[in-house]
């Protein structure tokens, strides 16, 4: 994503029996915020940056957003030593191959199809307020896990959704914010309905992929979120590829690098970090799976998109009217709200598994 992000996947979190130390714990915890909130605030100003230096290519703004998925391996090197401690034993028979091939090859359709919705909406909105958009993944989170995942609908929660979802329909109205450089009001719709789709297709992304843990995998341990992870990102890499021939665009990619204002090392490299830096963001995703839980990966995540215009008011001069500042508290507001809950939940959760150790 952009707004996600980072493309999530969904697991547990570890037993409690983890034999990482406590002070390791909070280093990897802090290290994995990091990457998460530095990777997703780098690669979508670099996402906006690439076309307002005169690149245009929907289809490689969406490739690169999957394309740097062997970096993953990274994740893969640092946790090894640790992911035994995540098995989770189970008496249920493994799903079949063909079965897990084919839920990732679709799940991998549809994160090409989300991350293409997302460079329309880069394309055709300022980064202010696209970002503040794709807060509202939080809010599709919460109405899909309800839904597929049967989480509860608290009223933390409710006021977080409420929150959530005005934040975006001040956007969606806001004059102001369609006053983009060269950018027909037409257009700016397109963006504003594309990025609300497309974060409402994330999150059933991140809840399809709960589900498949559930009831078709059966098994949440770390190596099996990171299969997950650069299966389906291998599928939509291949599937934005097909779209970059398919569509012609790729006949156009040497005219951007001749015209792109920064030079043509500066179009490579914009690529190159632009494709890194989701990835970057990737490895956070799934290292606040293994030492937290998934809620808290997807809730991090969100938490970068109020920072993001921030900067593009530094860096892109992006205008912060009264209602982007209305939308943005509103956002944070949200976040706090769903945050909350979380730690009420996770509370609650500690209570029970003491008292169930006391009694045994």
């Amino acid at each position: 994503m952009a707004g996600s992000s980072s493309k999530g996947a969904t697991s547990s979190a570890p037993p409690q029996s983890s034999p990482v130390k406590h002070w390791e714990w909070w280093l990897m915890l802090t290290l994995n915020m990091f990457f998460l909130i530095a990777g997703q605030t780098a690669s979508t100003l670099l996402g906006r940056f690439y076309y307002n230096q005169g690149g245009n290519s929907k289809w490689m703004s969406t490739f690169v957003q999957t394309a740097g998925f062997p970096v993953l391996f990274i994740a893969r090197l640092l946790f090894r030593s640790k992911s035994p401690s995540t098995q989770t034993a189970t008496s249920s028979p493994e799903a079949s191959t063909s079965k897990i091939i084919l839920i990732y090859i679709v799940l991998g359709l549809i994160i090409a199809a989300d991350d293409l919705m997302y460079s329309y909406g880069l394309l055709y909105l300022p980064v202010s307020t696209y970002s503040l958009i794709c807060a509202s993944q939080l809010a599709f989170n919460a109405v899909f896990s309800y839904v597929l995942n049967a989480q509860k609908f608290t009223p933390m929660i409710f006021n977080s959704v409420t929150l959530l979802t005005f934040s975006a329909a001040l956007l969606g109205v806001d004059e102001d914010a369609q006053d983009t450089s060269g950018i027909s009001q037409g257009n700016h719709v397109l963006g504003f309905v594309l990025t609300l789709g497309a974060s409402a297709t994330y999150s059933l992304i991140l809840s399809l992929m709960q589900v498949t843990f559930e009831k078709v995998i059966k098994r949440e341990t770390f190596s099996v979120v990171l299969n997950m992870q650069i299966c389906t990102a291998l599928v939509a890499t291949l599937a934005s590829l097909v779209g970059l021939f398919a569509s012609g665009e790729w006949k156009t990619l040497e005219g951007e690098m001749h015209v792109f204002s920064s030079g043509k090392v500066s179009y490579v490299m914009t690529l190159l970090w632009t494709a890194i830096s989701w990835q970057i963001a990737s490895v956070g995703v799934v290292g606040l799976i293994f030492v937290v839980s998934s809620l808290f990966s997807n809730v991090i995540s969100t938490l970068a998109l109020p920072i993001i215009p921030v900067f593009a008011v530094i860096f892109f001069h992006d205008k912060m009217d009264g209602i982007k500042i209305i939308a943005m508290l509103m956002a944070i507001w949200g976040f706090i709200s769903y945050g909350y809950q979380l730690y009420v939940d996770d509370k609650k959760s500690r209570k029970t598994s003491a008292s169930v150790e006391e009694n045994s």
